[in-house]
């Protein structure tokens, strides 16, 4: 019996599942998947007209926004980093103004997110008028951001295309140094990496647009639709962050 428990506690999946665990990032995708869920769930819930059942789902789905809230504080200094590196950075014009516009969209985002954090917990006490523009600057902010996010995603899986061509119509052209043709298949490999990342970074923003556009007041999508968008997203970002710290596909 203890050695069927050691191999479970101790099997390799478990070890992993804690170091994915032991990173900040790691935990707020996987609470993230659950508030979207519960989000989706609440409404399904309600639907069905099972009112107890959903405020128990809105409740968590409440209490893990607070808790992610409470998480990212602090995170508008790394956007305003990533954007001052941006400045230094020698990549093409437009997907470097690109960078620095989505940075700073994040910053104004989680800026005032930590002031409706503030406000959840009775840290400041805001009229419900101002605490609903608080909230609602927020969320366009974090609107312009993954605009922002997705012009970059366009642009540079253009600039990353044209790059692929031209290399593969060169490596066509008969090349025999043995060392340029290893640089040139060294290079289309890292290409395609770039464009694989790039390519999952445009999905999770098309999913995720629409949650900010809802709480900014210019669409209005029904809970349900959201909740299952931005489960998605939240599971391709979790999985993304499983790799990166576990190092397996």
């Amino acid at each position: 019996m203890a050695s069927a428990a050691s191999q479970v506690i101790l099997h390799p999946a478990v070890s992993q599942g804690l170091k994915y665990g032991g990173t900040t990032l790691g935990r707020d995708k996987l609470y993230r998947a659950i508030q979207y869920f519960s989000r989706f769930y609440a409404w399904h819930l309600l639907n069905k007209g099972d009112k107890v059942e959903a405020a128990r789902w809105a409740a968590l789905k409440a209490h893990l926004g607070t808790a992610r809230k409470l998480m990212r504080l602090g995170k508008p200094l790394e956007h305003l980093q990533a954007a001052l590196r941006a400045t230094l950075s020698a990549g093409p014009v437009e997907e470097t103004i690109t960078t620095i516009a989505r940075q700073l969209g994040y910053v104004g985002y989680l800026s005032y997110d930590a002031i409706v954090w503030a406000q959840s917990i009775k840290l400041v006490n805001l009229s419900q008028e101002t605490a609903q523009r608080v909230a609602k600057r927020a969320f366009q902010f974090w609107f312009a951001g993954i605009v922002f996010s997705l012009i970059h995603g366009v642009l540079k899986a253009s600039r990353l295309s044209k790059e692929a061509e031209l290399l593969k119509r060169s490596a066509s052209q008969g090349e025999k140094d043995l060392g340029d043709v290893a640089a040139k298949e060294t290079r289309l490999n890292a290409i395609a990496a770039a464009r694989k990342s790039n390519q999952q970074q445009l999905l999770i923003d098309i999913l995720d647009v629409w949650i900010p556009a809802t709480g900014a007041g210019l669409l209005n999508i029904n809970e349900g639709a959201l909740g299952i968008f931005g489960l998605i997203s939240s599971l391709l970002g979790a999985k993304a962050q499983w790799i990166a710290v576990n190092g397996k596909k």
